[in-house]
């Protein structure tokens, strides 16, 4: 197509009101069919709810209606099969499609549009693309929390350090660790089951702005969508970009969650803690250092993480200026909820993958659970318990057992019981026996502790929950 034959295109486009094509730059920076076409099954799934309303409310014949219909699933076929000729001129998907729309079927296809703007077809189909995009990523966070339950219940009672400051405080088990990650995961879920349930209401009928004189019978567009009701304004209909918004919120909240897992593996993988190994699956080795293994596929995850929460921030800053109701700022919408959309399927499914494929070493997690003096807590609570000591007081004597261990080169657990009494007399043979990393964990009984016990329990509940969320 030549440069004129483009000015034409877009001069008919436009109707009477302009006499020529825009500039070549201007074309360039308008269009947004590069990106945007990847909307076109939600907007031919939009314009056939929309034509089957303008019939049934008689706006336009039935013979025409059925063109129409025809039309629209000749060019959702071309699109699928990647034969559909897109032109740039064109701008966007929508006018994409309804000029193909009136190359195949000739004059009827020009009724599609009535009672309809761009402004209110965009915002509709970027809400069932959204809506699409949730519900993908909710079924790829419920598969990583099925990979996660099912480590967590194989090693339940596997000891390892807990952390705080990364400093080795309390011994844990693996699976407990694991299941802090089913409830970040499970609020991630939720946070997007809210955020569906907010947008689906329907801004089709919105027209431009002002809604439309036409006899439309937006109910029957919104159920034939699926959403549960249309928008209640019109004005907000058009410009409402909440919906995106909060996905990106979403999104970006359980990136961080995946990045926090991220880090702890490529912490776990390293020589110095190898708690845990992957296989050539999910690592890449050195150009240089024949003994590396890297946790390449973690590490990625945990990049990913400033992306997503880039978009999120993008898609702000855009939105933070702009008075109601539709500007074409809002063209930059889509980009940034399509790379997060995108970023975190990968991400997601490269965490499941992993969770699945580690190895754990439980003898190394087990003699790094008592190193550090973890079990220092359970002498403070036994003096509590058994000697009726303030727990400061407690406090204080577990310290002080903690130096003379220090200065003997010794666990807590090998001390002598003399040494013990050395520093509080009412110490006897009975505490020694919860200074053992099994007797520390097993003694965790309170609701969310890692005992093992509880640890099964909290398995149990959480296979129970998803289970109800299938029926």
């Amino acid at each position: 197509m030549t440069d004129n034959d483009s000015k034409a295109a877009a001069s008919k486009m436009w109707g009477g009101r302009f006499a020529g094509g825009p500039a070549a730059i201007m074309r360039r920076i308008n269009a947004s069919i590069d990106f945007d076409r990847r909307l076109y099954a939600q907007d031919i799934r939009g314009s056939q709810a929309h034509c089957r309303m303008l019939a049934a409310q008689k706006m336009i014949g039935a013979d025409d209606a059925a063109a129409i219909l025809d039309g629209l699933e000749r060019v959702l076929a071309e699109i699928e099969a990647g034969t559909f000729p897109f032109r740039a001129e064109l701008e966007d998907i929508h006018m994409n499609v309804e000029a193909r729309l009136a190359e195949l079927i000739g004059e009827p296809a020009g009724r599609l549009h009535t009672a309809r703007s761009r402004n209110d077809q965009v915002a509709t189909d970027f809400r069932l693309w959204v809506r699409d995009a949730i519900d993908g990523m909710e079924a790829g966070l419920k598969d990583l929390v099925l990979a996660l339950l099912d480590r967590a219940e194989e090693h339940a009672a596997t000891v390892m350090p807990g952390f705080t400051h990364l400093q080795a405080a309390q011994p844990v088990t693996f699976g407990h660790h694991l299941m802090a990650y089913v409830e970040m995961i499970g609020r991630d879920r939720g946070r997007l089951v809210d955020a569906r349930r907010r947008l689906n209401e329907s801004p089709l009928g919105s027209a431009a702005l002002a809604g439309t004189s036409f006899p439309i019978d937006r109910e029957a567009t919104a159920r034939a969508l699926g959403f549960d009701r249309p928008m209640r304004n019109s004005l907000d209909g058009v410009s409402d970009r909440d919906f995106a918004l909060e996905f990106l919120s979403a999104s970006a909240i359980c990136a961080v969650h995946l990045s926090r897992l991220a880090e702890e593996l490529v912490i776990w993988t390293s020589a110095q803690f190898r708690f845990v190994s992957l296989s050539d699956a999910f690592t890449t080795g050195s150009s240089i250092m024949p003994q590396k293994r890297n946790p390449d596929a973690a590490e990625l995850i945990r990049a990913k993480t400033g992306r997503v929460i880039g978009d999120l921030s993008s898609l702000l800053i855009v939105m933070k200026g702009l008075p109601l109701a539709y500007s074409k700022d809002m063209q930059d919408d889509k980009e940034p909820v399509f790379e997060a959309a995108d970023t975190m399927e990968l991400a997601i499914s490269a965490m499941a993958g992993m969770i699945r494929d580690l190895t754990v070493n439980e003898a190394v997690m087990a003699a790094a659970a008592g190193a550090g003096f973890t079990t220092a807590t359970d002498i403070a609570d036994w003096c509590v318990r058994a000697l009726g000591m303030p727990f400061r007081r407690a406090h204080h004597v577990a310290g002080s057992l903690v130096k003379l261990a220090e200065d003997k080169g010794v666990g807590l657990e090998d001390l002598s019981l003399e040494d013990m009494q050395a520093v509080e007399p009412g110490i006897t043979e009975e505490a020694r026996a919860v200074l053992t990393v099994a007797s520390s964990v097993a003694s965790r009984t309170s609701q969310g502790g890692t005992a093992p016990v509880r640890v099964r329990a909290a398995i149990a509940e959480a296979r129970a929950r998803l289970a109800e969320e299938g029926r």
